[in-house]
């Protein structure tokens, strides 16, 4: 029988022929785990929980079984549509994802040593390169799961980078600021394919982009998909159709799509944080769903591929029926599900797929691939069934012991030993023949080692430096201002909703561009974060709780005000004096004063401004008081920057009447979308106006008499505005005092 281990010896890309040898992880050492282990007691009694042991026994069993099957088949030079052998696509993909779980807990490293044969065979990359399209594709990220979990058990860098690189290129898709007819994820298997990978990018890299983009594509997919009437999900939208229907012409709700949904749900919960806005959101699904679930369950254990129909397809089907005994038990491990009630269930279930496992040890009864329910013979068999049937034994092992909590930490780091022993080593060229040249070979490979630069050497991180959890008295609430001589005299303020700072005296001799701009900051905590995100040199990278990415340069920033004269902009520099008048309760006061700057030849001009920002308002109360040399009225100009990237120039909206400014900047790839709005007192509008840098409202004023101007900010990935709309909503919602 041909066996496609043989490429863990060569990098051959062809078929495998039959007449090859038996295959090899390293040079004259055959590969153990090419034969299935002994069949064990299988337990088909439904009101008995097996052990942990007898669990797993029956999951070694299933994937020795399933991994010996697939080296027996030939490996095809295209994996699109490999059906039972080793491939990159999410038929084996999702195998891999029950065997790499597997894999922690066992005692034999041999799954291990597969997996990262398959992972070696496939250069950690993913398919999908061809168009657009393919590489936004779910099925072809799937395997993605496998390389995160070699990445964190070894550690090595390289593991990771080709499957980051398309999740970055991705990420501005999921991430689009406006909706579109299209989905990305436009089918409910996709719910089970990208999501998790995504997720645990993030718990693995510390950076949260890939998280909040996900989050933002699971949820327009269930707007879709989800029907809450009865609490399941359509496999797409076809099925919302009349030429899609079942026998009695009412919707199809196919077993596997919310097989992949449920599963889904359980990987994306084990790598979201705990304090993630929106998190809830998951655990409501997951927890409708399950009783759900559990009401369409047939006398013998096991769901029918049509879940309302079940008349249809009368006949067993375990691939959509492993999913729910992982799913619920996971379920009742994670303290989502109450055990007494699923237990049974959950039981049933277990005993229903032990009677279709076959002779050879793998999962029967399995519907085929497809996007919709048909009819199922007792030998058929698919890597997905046998993978989830993998999950749902580790659970059951599970239930032996003590609830788990979420999020799940990542794998422990492998030791040197368990990676050198479980890492496929390619043998020597076949031209390496007798002692003399398996001597100078090994010469070779020593001097390859001694002589090559190792980047290690230098100490890079390979992740983003996390945070550390905040204290409990860190996560308290409250409107904070600071001046930080530690960050070249900026004053930082923040509240529950938005944070700012402008710049001082020591940055102006440091950095001669800086001005009396406003800098922006994204925040998505409702603590004070400003501190705690300057701890690290690049306070410009998400570490979970925000980020400033907004760039002041010479603009006005979101607020920064100066004097329009003669078609042209004269501002301060930096501030020169401050006082802080109040921090850490229900609001953060503080005053700034500027120094005389020319504007033009004709006058100068100074200010105090005083800054106050209440809890639980997304705006900052100006009060401005302009000196001059000169009585004559100003026309100050209150700016917001400009902004041009790839994805156009925002949106710019100028309300006279009502004396507002706001300005929608288009979506940064990485952190999506800042929203800025200026409200002042409408009877003080003279017009608007702009420059290079910045679009400006105008306001005539009387130097010494004392103006009060608001400026607010929001965020799309923050805590309270994910759209335009809703902040422009709010903007006009407002009724300030001046």
């Amino acid at each position: 029988m041909p066996l496609i281990a043989s490429l863990l010896a060569t990098t051959a890309l062809a078929p495998v022929a039959q007449a090859q040898t038996t295959p090899v992880l390293s040079p004259g050492v055959e590969a153990e785990w090419l034969t299935a282990r002994p069949r064990p007691a299988l337990d088909t009694d439904p009101s008995h929980l097996p052990s942990r042991a007898e669990a797993l026994a029956a999951a070694e069993y299933v994937a020795s079984s399933q991994i010996a099957a697939m080296a027996g088949e030939p490996l095809a030079l295209s994996t699109g549509s490999n059906l039972s052998q080793m491939s990159s696509n999410w038929v084996a993909a999702t195998f891999y994802v029950g065997a790499a779980r597997l894999a922690r807990v066992s005692d034999d490293p041999e799954t291990l040593r597969f997996l990262t044969a398959v992972a070696e065979h496939y250069n950690y990359s993913v398919r999908g390169a061809r168009s657009g399209p393919t590489m936004l594709n779910a099925d072809d990220i799937a395997i993605g799961d496998l390389y995160e979990e070699l990445y964190s058990r070894r550690g090595q860098e390289g593991v990771l980078i080709p499957l980051r690189a398309r999740l970055d290129w991705q990420v501005p898709y999921l991430n689009r600021p406006t909706e579109t007819p299209e989905l990305v994820w436009w089918w409910a298997d996709a719910l089970y394919m990208a999501p998790p990978v995504l997720a645990r990018m993030s718990a693995i890299t510390g950076d949260p982009k890939y998280l909040i983009a996900a989050d933002k594509e699971w949820r327009r997919t269930a707007e879709r998909l989800w029907v809450p009437e009865e609490r399941l999900f359509l496999r797409d939208e076809r099925f919302k159709d009349e030429n899609h229907r079942d026998a009695s012409g009412d919707r199809i709700y196919w077993s596997r799509a919310n097989g992949w949904v449920m599963g889904g749900l359980a990987r994306w919960l084990e790598s979201v944080p705990a304090n993630f806005t929106g998190r809830q959101f998951y655990v409501d699904m997951f927890q409708q769903m399950a009783p759900r679930i559990a009401e369409l369950q047939q006398s013998d254990g096991l769901w029918r591929a049509s879940l309302l129909d079940p008349e249809s397809y009368p006949e067993a089907e375990t691939s959509g029926s492993a999913f729910y005994v992982y799913a619920l038990a996971w379920g009742v491990n994670h303290g989502l599900l109450d055990r007494a009630t699923y237990l049974p269930v959950i039981q049933r279930g277990w005993a229903g797929l032990n009677a279709h496992v076959l002779p050879n040890g793998l999962v029967g009864a399995a519907q085929k691939t497809g996007d919709q329910p048909v009819s199922t013979q007792p030998t058929d068999t698919g890597l997905y069934a046998s993978g989830t049937y993998i999950l749902a034994a580790i659970e059951i092992a599970d239930l032996n012991g003590s609830t788990q909590s979420l999020p799940e930490a990542e794998p422990a780091r492998d030791s040197a030993e368990v990676i050198a022993a479980t890492t496929p080593t390619p043998p020597a060229p076949v031209t390496v023949v007798g002692p003399e040249e398996q001597a100078r070979r090994q010469a070779e490979m020593a001097a390859t080692r001694a002589l090559a630069y190792d980047p290690a050497a230098l100490g890079r991180p390979s992740s983003i430096e996390r945070l550390t959890p905040p204290t409990a008295e860190e996560q308290v609430p409250r409107a904070v201002a600071r001046f930080a001589p530690d960050r070249f005299d900026d004053i930082l303020w923040e509240n529950d909703r938005v944070a700012h700072r402008i710049y001082g005296p020591t940055l102006q001799g440091r950095e001669p561009p800086s001005g009396s701009g406003i800098d922006v900051w994204a925040k998505r905590v409702r603590y004070p974060f400003m501190d705690r995100q300057l701890r690290f040199p690049s306070y410009h990278v998400d570490r979970g709780e925000g980020l400033d990415y907004y760039d002041v340069g010479r603009g006005r920033g979101a607020g920064g005000l100066g004097v329009w004269y003669d078609n042209k902009l004269w501002t301060s520099r930096n501030f020169a004096t401050y006082r802080i008048e109040e921090t850490g309760g229900d609001e953060a006061r503080f005053s700034v004063d500027y120094n005389p700057w020319p504007v033009d030849v004709v006058r100068r001009v100074w200010e105090t401004r005083e800054f106050s920002l209440p809890m639980g308002s997304n705006f900052t109360r100006m009060t401005s008081t302009l000196q001059s040399d000169s009585p004559e009225p100003l026309i100050v100009a209150i700016g917001i920057n400009k902004r041009t990237n790839a994805a156009g120039t925002g949106f710019i909206t100028r309300d006279q009447e009502h004396g507002r400014m706001m300005f929608w900047e288009p979506s940064d790839p990485g952190h999506g979308s800042l929203g800025i709005a200026i409200l002042v007192d409408p009877a003080m509008v003279e017009g608007f106006t702009q420059d290079a840098e910045n679009y400006l409202i105008l306001l005539r004023v009387t130097p010494g008499v004392p103006f009060t101007y608001y400026m607010g900010s929001a965020w799309d990935q923050g805590l309270d505005f994910s759209t335009r709309e809703a902040w422009e909503t709010f903007v006009a919602s407002q009724s300030p005092e001046f």
